[in-house]
């Protein structure tokens, strides 16, 4: 099992960064809670990662903090329903300090504007993980996706890596679109791809 990597951040987007270690680029699919707090290229970096096999895939998850892992691990673990894709929606879609307090206090709406997740799942994960989230860390248990490209010239760097972004955690591509520029609309031109980003899962 991979615990964690250090090395080199060689590329990093929305949705998931390479790291080089020692002349080897391991491709992490990671949580917006976690790039929005990566390094600069060519910085060194530490992710705590999840390794998932499957029969068709082996997928690296990376998270910049243990916490950020335990909940993801807690959500794939002890929520029926829950595959790593939506659990990395819902680090994305909403601070852990949100999520927690949703799952305390029984705030399914809030779980529910989540990309992925209606109201019966959100009731699921209260009543699954409500006794398991504390103050702390919850006691949980212990593929990559091609990139989309957007027509040069009809949209700025910053809302091509939103719809990017949007449509690797399972947006339609139409759909993205749309709400990217609702998203841009409501928060102004020099809104970040972070905010964007979370403005979109919160619809």
């Amino acid at each position: 099992m991979i615990a964690f990597l250090k090395g080199t951040l060689v590329e990093s987007l929305p949705t998931s960064a390479v790291i080089d270690v020692h002349g080897v680029g391991y491709e992490v699919l990671m949580p917006l809670s976690s790039t929005s707090k990566l390094p600069e290229i060519g910085r060194e970096v530490k992710i705590y990662t999840h390794f998932a096999v499957r029969e068709d895939a082996q997928t690296l998850y990376g998270f910049i903090t243990l916490e950020e892992r335990q909940i993801f691990r807690t959500l794939i673990n002890s929520v029926s329903g829950i595959g790593p894709k939506i659990a990395l929606n819902v680090l994305s879609g909403m601070s852990i300090e949100a999520f927690r307090a949703a799952v305390s206090s029984g705030d399914f709406k809030s779980l529910s504007h989540v990309n992925g997740i209606g109201k019966k799942t959100a009731e699921r994960i209260i009543v699954e993980l409500k006794d398991k989230m504390g103050p702390g860390l919850p006691s949980g248990s212990g593929g990559s996706g091609g990139a989309v490209s957007f027509a040069a010239g009809t949209l700025d760097q910053t809302l091509n890596d939103a719809l990017a972004a949007l449509v690797t955690l399972g947006f339609k591509q139409t759909d993205a679109l749309t709400s990217v520029k609702a998203a841009q609309a409501m928060l102004g031109p020099g809104a970040t791809v972070e905010q964007i980003i979370r403005a979109c899962l919160k619809k």
